[in-house]
C-alpha cells in the first residue's frame, strides 16, 4: 500500500504540468490566450476602444546621403569585361 502511494507521489513530481510557462501554447491554454510573435507594441489601447501610436516606439531607420557616391546600389546581371593587363601596365608606369 505504501509503495503504491510513494510511486504515485513520485509520478506526480516527474510529470510536467500544462500550466508551466515553458510548454504553454495556444493549444493547451484557455480560449482567450494569445501568445504572439515576440514583437513590441507601438502604442496602447484607450478605454473607448481606440489605439494611440507612440512615435518614440516606432522603428527609426537612418539612411545616409549617397549623392556623389561612386558605387551602384546593385550588381548588374550582365557585367562588363575588364581587361586586366591594361590596368596593371598603367599602374606600373
Amino acid at each position: 500500500m505504501t509503495l503504491g502511494l510513494l510511486s504515485a507521489i513520485g509520478r506526480s513530481f516527474r510529470r510536467k504540468r500544462a500550466s508551466s510557462l515553458d510548454i504553454l501554447s495556444p493549444k493547451r491554454a484557455p480560449r482567450d490566450f494569445y501568445k504572439g510573435k515576440n514583437c513590441k507594441s507601438t502604442g496602447f489601447h484607450t478605454k473607448k476602444g481606440g489605439y494611440v501610436v507612440q512615435p518614440d516606439k516606432l522603428p527609426n531607420y537612418v539612411i545616409p546621403d549617397l549623392t556623389g557616391f561612386k558605387l551602384k546600389p546593385y550588381v548588374s546581371q550582365c557585367p562588363v569585361e575588364v581587361n586586366k593587363t591594361t590596368g596593371s601596365t598603367a599602374a606600373s608606369k
